[in-house]
């Protein structure tokens, strides 16, 4: 008898301290859970290169016409039209944007009532101030400017070629500085018109153009905001 009671008080502990442990694995889990951060896909159009289709064979051998470069005439600059080719994209991007709001209202009003002090209920009229007056005031105001600026020179690769002819284009460039993995990527689609005689298409003839710049490595990680402080920054009420 003496053993099953003190056997119990054991019992409790053990099954407490069970208790404890899986909350805390279950608190572990959920912070996991919430500190888990999707990975952030590219905003610029995708494939980033493309490789030319093969050229049909030569069914003439030695003759001047060879099916394989049909399409680039002989006395014209070597442009980009087909799939493969490459053409530069001269990125001169300057946005300005500024925005500037306010609103004013006010109101008044004023209600008066009188009575007569005779007659049956004078008296008690008389005593009773029905006179009122209210007024509403509201100004507000509000403003944003927004400058960016992005200058560089990437190549980039036809991956698509329209049916009105327009090029479908996109390209990426990567720099590994020191623990540091930086890219520039770069889409969009551009009017072979546009295309100057050294293969170079400015930025802002491109339509659809898509630019991104981001990082990888320790100091992206660095500027990024912890998991368990990002946690705290969702629950807190303030």
């Amino acid at each position: 008898m003496v053993k099953s009671m003190a056997g119990r008080p054991n019992q409790r502990m053990r099954a407490t301290s069970l208790v404890a442990v899986a909350g805390l694995l279950a608190g572990l889990l959920t912070l996991g859970g919430c500190a888990y951060l999707p990975k952030r896909e590219p905003i610029t159009r995708q494939p980033m290169t493309a490789v030319p289709p093969p050229p049909p064979p030569n069914t003439s051998p030695g003759g001047i016409y060879n099916p394989g470069y049909a399409g680039r005439p002989l006395f014209e600059d070597q442009r980009p039209r087909n799939i493969g080719d490459i053409l530069t994209i001269v990125i001169a991007e300057n946005i300005n944007a500024q925005k500037s709001s306010a609103a004013n209202t006010s109101r008044t009003s004023a209600t008066q009532f009188g009575t007569k002090s005779s007659g049956f209920l004078g008296g008690l009229l008389g005593k009773m101030n029905l006179d009122s007056s209210g007024s509403n005031t509201f100004a507000g105001g509000g403003g944003a400017n927004a400058s960016n600026t992005f200058n560089g020179v990437l190549t980039v690769t036809v991956t698509n070629v329209l049916p009105n002819g327009n090029l479908v284009v996109s390209g990426e460039k990567q720099m590994l500085i020191n623990q540091g993995n930086e890219f520039v990527r770069f889409s969009g689609v551009v009017n072979p018109n546009t295309v100057a005689g050294d293969n170079s298409v400015l930025s802002t003839d491109v339509a659809d153009a898509r630019i991104e710049y981001s990082a990888k490595g320790v100091i992206n990680e660095a500027e990024t905001m912890g998991w368990l402080q990002r946690f705290f920054l969702n629950i807190a009420p303030w």
